[in-house]
């Protein structure tokens, strides 16, 4: 289990090398499936088997990291996560640091929820 919650002051607020992440402005405004079965774009997950079964909790929290590690759009981030669901789920996701960094830069409250 991921046990730092906060990246060191010279950690990089990068997704991966050279890319920054996308960050909604507004939870509210993310309202992606919940449950069910969905299936990522290539785009986002480029293995074979992209079919998700979002009522399977370690399913679903796998999507919404690789989600909020690959997205480059705000219509990416409102197409795949939802906004409450997010922040029940932030605590137990396991993130890149500056994605980790970011989010809680602009939602504090999930920083708090994680705590």
């Amino acid at each position: 289990m991921y046990s730092g919650r906060v990246p060191s002051a010279g950690a990089k607020p990068w997704a991966r090398p050279g890319r920054l992440p996308v960050v909604t402005n507004d939870l509210a405004r993310l309202h992606g499936p919940t449950s069910g079965q969905v299936e990522l774009p290539h785009r986002l997950f480029w293995q074979a088997h992209r079919v998700f079964d979002l009522d399977q909790r370690d399913l679903l929290r796998w999507m919404y990291e690789i989600v909020l590690a690959e997205a480059r759009s705000q219509a990416e981030l409102e197409a795949w996560l939802d906004g409450r669901t997010l922040q029940e789920l932030w605590g137990e996701l396991f993130l890149p640091p500056g994605v980790l960094h970011a989010w809680e830069s602009r939602h504090p409250q999930l920083r708090a929820r994680a705590a």
